[in-house]
């Protein structure tokens, strides 16, 4: 799952900066793919990004690490494979829909098949009883929501008229229903457990109304936006960012600091309630300049949040699994600092006059943090174990 991720992540931003450099800034022909003929370029970048990148990694930690939070073992093959071959023949069939449009409903089909059987299986460890239930059972609700948003998808490519509507209904889902939650989720289960296993005398706190205060604000944002009522955000956005404040303050801890790989988790997270705030903004100034700061907060959130928070989790997890040391190196540490200032970017783009270039820039600086990271790390997702262990 992480290698595909991986793949995903590096062909999705080819893609898009390719489309930034041709439709936006004129530098070479536009690419004459028949789907984006009928489909706006945005949409299938939407896709991409919150339904083809990020739920690789997502499945891949979520069905590791969500039966070891029950204090079950290790899913045997059966159990993820089907999942995995479902997906990856169902972005192969997606991203070949470009040049063949019709594959676009079969190919989105094969990814919700996969996605299902995800969810099938993770309800199946969340239905087994354990001390600390409501984790693993946020994380289930959220993949059923997620299954909920591949198939506005599906609806928006089969839809004669109003696919506008589908695709809206797909982002919501997807971006407030399931990635966002599930990103609070897991930041809320294992920042404060990684921080205390590096730092001596750590006192783990886990405050669980501010999980569901970011949970129902994350769901409200969506609903409000989704029924057009955008100037009315700031009812969730505004708590949001409170309650993200108060986890980043809580989980602050300035000698976890000195290990970098603990110090990105702080940082990363330490993104949320700023993205929530500039939402928050945003709603506000609705009445007055719609759509004032554009994708901003979004990108805040995407980039500074979600991103980052990837490269995280997943550089801890691969270290951890593979048999090497738990340690951030250069590779990792540049890569993140590099995601830190494409976040930035992404977000001033929003405000200037020179938006295309900054975007551009910032595109190709997602490529050299994702390729640097992903030559050091990528190679340990299909090597034997340093440790020798099996796996």
């Amino acid at each position: 799952m992480f290698l595909s991720g991986i793949v995903q992540a590096v062909a999705a931003m080819l893609f898009w900066l390719g489309e930034l450099c041709s439709r936006y800034l004129g530098l070479w022909p536009v690419p004459a793919w028949p789907l984006l003929e009928t489909v706006p370029t945005s949409w299938f970048h939407a896709l991409l990004m919150v339904c083809g990148v990020f739920p690789f990694f997502v499945f891949g930690f979520i069905l590791t690490a969500g039966p070891r939070w029950q204090g079950a073992g290790d899913l045997p093959k059966r159990h993820f494979l089907p999942a995995f071959f479902l997906l990856a023949g169902g972005w192969l069939l997606t991203w070949s829909s470009l040049l063949l449009p019709l594959l676009a409903p079969a190919g989105l089909g094969l990814v919700l098949a996969g996605w299902i059987a995800v969810a099938v299986t993770l309800s199946r460890v969340a239905a087994r009883p354990g001390i600390e239930r409501e984790h693993i059972l946020v994380a289930a609700v959220a993949l059923w929501l997620g299954v909920a948003g591949v198939a506005s998808f599906i609806g928006a490519t089969m839809a004669l008229d109003d696919r506008a509507i589908w695709v809206r209904l797909g982002i919501a889902l997807l971006l407030w229903g399931f990635l966002l939650p599930i990103f609070v989720t897991v930041a809320h289960r294992m920042l404060p457990f990684f921080t205390a296993s590096a730092t001596r005398g750590y006192v783990l706190r886990r405050p669980v109304w501010a999980m569901r205060v970011l949970l129902a604000a994350s769901l409200a944002h969506g609903v409000l936006d989704l029924v057009d009522l955008s100037q009315w955000r700031w009812l969730a956005d505004l708590p949001a960012a409170a309650a993200a404040g108060y986890l980043s303050r809580v989980w602050w801890s300035r000698p976890a600091l000195a290990n970098r790989m603990i110090a990105v988790l702080h940082l990363t997270f330490a993104w949320l309630a700023p993205a929530f705030l500039l939402f928050a903004v945003q709603s506000l100034w609705w009445p007055l300049v719609p759509g004032f700061a554009g994708l901003a907060p979004l990108h805040a959130l995407t980039l500074g949040f979600f991103a980052s928070m990837l490269l995280g989790m997943v550089s801890r997890v691969t270290l951890g699994h593979s048999g090497k040391p738990v340690a951030a190196d250069e590779a990792m540490w540049r890569a993140f600092l590099v995601m830190q200032l494409v976040a930035v970017l992404r977000v001033a783009g929003e405000f200037g006059a020179f938006a295309a270039w900054l975007n551009a820039v910032a595109g190709i600086l997602w490529l050299a943090a994702l390729g640097s990271w992903a030559w050091r790390y990528a190679p340990a997702l299909w090597r034997p174990r340093a440790d020798g262990r099996p796996g």
